[in-house]
């Protein structure tokens, strides 16, 4: 009893230490020409003041590059979630010359920084003509995460038991039926973590975005911020709703795939012994 009572306290901590970065955040955005931070620090905001998100879309075609990165998030999400499965399949599922080596070859790629990778990578996108151009950006998303998605996937799709693809096989049902009928549906809880993650990363990404998009109409959400933090100096409120409104998509993935997490009785009865 009194080790619960301690993990929920722990937990209760937790989402204090959680919560009063962002409510101080979002008292801030509704304070209006707050130009220095509030002293003392407000949590609740006196008045719904919404003209620094009003003033945050309408400065710097702000919209047009949140729906440039709600594009490619989008995409890439997708994009990824089908080569990836379809990678993790493969090697959880079928066996193949150098499969072992290939997959080490994965893991070893994971230890690798990513800004490592920036230049090698600018120069594939840049050798192919794809740069300053959506497809590359989605392409370098996709690929530079095979190995980890792969890596996640696979151990997912390994717990599956072997006797349900055998059933489908005896009722004469190939490997892409399998694989769409019967794997991904029973891989509903790894998919939908693995779109949060994925969609997440993607849309807070910048490194690779900077490199690879060189035209202004083209930037992506995390540039824009990041310029327009230089450009309104310590105009706190301006930013933290510009910051905030940066934060709705990911709020609205998250509620619709949550339900999605990994569970681990997902399969009970599934098999009859």
């Amino acid at each position: 009893m009194i080790r619960k009572i301690l993990m929920y306290l722990v937990l209760i901590l937790f989402a204090i230490s959680t919560a009063l970065p962002f409510m101080y955040m979002i008292a801030t955005a509704m304070t209006p020409d707050s130009y220095i931070m509030p002293y003392p620090p407000i949590l609740i905001p006196a008045t719904l003041y919404l003209g620094n998100f009003i003033a945050a879309l309408a400065s710097n075609n702000f919209l047009k590059y949140f729906m440039n990165s709600v594009f490619v998030s989008t995409v890439s999400t997708i994009a990824a979630m089908v080569v990836s499965s379809m990678s993790a399949y493969a090697f959880a599922r079928f066996n193949f010359r150098f499969k072992e080596q290939l997959f080490r070859l994965y893991l070893f790629s994971l230890m690798i920084p990513g800004l490592l990778n920036i230049v090698p990578q600018f120069l594939f996108i840049n050798s192919i003509g794809l740069v300053d151009s959506y497809a590359g950006l989605i392409l370098l998303y996709v690929g530079a995460g095979i190995a980890y998605n792969t890596f996640f996937l696979r151990g997912f799709f390994q717990s599956i038991p072997r006797e349900i693809e055998d059933s489908a096989i005896i009722d004469g049902a190939g490997r892409f039926t399998i694989f769409t009928r019967i794997i991904l549906p029973l891989s509903k809880p790894a998919l939908g973590t693995f779109a949060i993650f994925a969609f997440t990363g993607f849309w807070d990404e910048f490194s690779s975005a900077l490199t690879i998009l060189k035209s202004v109409d083209m930037r992506t959400l995390p540039i824009a911020i990041q310029l327009f933090r230089q450009q309104h100096g310590t105009d706190w409120g301006l930013i933290f709703a510009a910051t905030l409104i940066a934060l709705v998509p990911i709020i609205i993935f998250f509620v619709v795939f949550q339900k999605r997490f990994i569970k681990g009785d997902f399969l009970s009865g599934s098999v009859k012994g």
